[in-house]
């Protein structure tokens, strides 16, 4: 166990999986915990990074901090994905070598995994195909991140433990349209399509407000929120509302809840060390040490988005763009290694989305 006192670094404190593990933290007793923004520390950068872990000498650390997004995001900013990714793990899980950090869970992506992977799919089946091209620099980041966890604690004896969360919503999360993932998306546009069938501008700009679209915000003109809204899918039709999703909303997903992911996460580092994950296979590699986090369970898109707008109490229409990509069809995780370590998820789907409209709707 972890003294409740010993110095903890979050890395991404403020995203959806960090705040998560940082309040799991909280709930458990922990308290000293040293924290920076990217403002006050740019994790791409080596000399900075190398400055704070030698002055502020962290015992554990959590590397939740990455350049993420969904189809859109990764498939246009394919360079940056790659290179921040690999900038931040890299600075990240070297200087928690060099300064003696005594335990680091990093948190990869289960898009790690190929594209026609067998499902459900197990660690094991790392590196055995291509992966899904729109999110391959992100995917290819991940895995040297996992490698190079697994290659210092051979090497050099450390306790780095690589994590693969499946798709993850909550508070928190990233609902910018322009970069999101497919169900923070998904509720936003649901929700200010209930918006628009009522009329209610008020919500609308006061949503705007708080996440402004391609620099459309509440103080907008009318015509250029119906525009941006447009853009992305929300329109106002002859006599109905209508949202655009894309893609044809028959690929299967598995979501967890982010707050469950953090404590599954703290779960890791407080329960679980390398040599517990050392699967050596006869010509004796030591491979396939990362642990799947997710549910087990699956949900195709259209069913995600036929709960929401029900949650949202959207009368409109949706529409399945169908000459937009799907992605990967299914990518369903196996959790039988964490369940075997002691963990397992309790928030069905649509507790979850209950719980995030809740949470998305507080301040509006």
């Amino acid at each position: 166990m972890i003294d409740k006192g010993a110095k903890i670094y979050i890395a991404g404190h403020r995203g959806l999986v960090g705040s998560a593990i940082l309040k799991s933290l909280k709930d458990k007793g922990y308290s000293n915990f040293v924290l920076r923004t990217h403002a006050e520390l740019d994790l791409t950068d080596q000399k900075a990074v190398a400055g704070f872990f030698a002055k502020e000498k962290p015992e554990y650390v959590f590397l939740a901090a990455a350049k993420v997004g969904g189809i859109i995001a990764n498939n246009t900013y394919r360079g940056q994905f790659i290179y921040e990714n690999l900038m931040i793990q890299s600075n990240v899980i070297h200087q928690s070598y060099v300064n003696g950090v005594k335990k680091l869970v990093f948190l990869g992506s289960s898009c790690i995994y190929p594209k026609e992977a067998g499902q459900p799919i197990k660690e094991e089946y790392l590196l055995t195909g291509p992966l899904e091209y729109t999110n391959e620099p992100y995917a290819i980041a991940k895995i040297a991140g996992l490698k190079m966890c697994e290659s210092y604690n051979i090497q050099y004896g450390t306790n780095f433990i690589a994590v693969m969360p499946t798709n993850l919503y909550g508070p928190n999360d990233n609902f910018n349209l322009e970069t999101s993932h497919v169900l923070p998306a998904i509720l936003r546009k649901i929700h200010l399509g209930k918006c628009l069938e009522n009329d209610a501008w008020s919500l609308i700009r006061k949503d705007l407000d708080m996440r402004p679209i391609e620099g459309v915000d509440g103080s907008s003109q009318e015509k250029d929120i119906l525009r941006v809204l447009e853009k992305y899918g929300v329109r106002k039709l002859e006599n109905k509302v209508q949202v655009e999703l894309w893609g044809s909303g028959t690929p299967m997903r598995e979501f967890l809840w982010s707050e469950e992911m953090g404590d599954a996460t703290v779960f890791v580092m407080e329960s679980v060390n390398f040599l517990d994950l050392n699967n050596v296979i006869k010509d004796k590699e030591v491979k396939n040490t990362h642990i799947n986090i997710g549910t087990g369970v699956e949900i195709s898109i259209k069913d995600v988005a036929g709960l929401i707008k029900n949650i949202v109490g959207f009368s409109g229409d949706l529409w399945f763009n169908t000459e937009k990509p799907d992605g990967t069809m299914r990518k369903l995780s196996d959790v039988s290694k964490l369940k075997s370590l002691g963990w397992q998820h309790k928030v069905d789907i649509e507790t979850g989305l209950n719980m995030m409209y809740t949470w998305y709707t507080k301040d509006n």
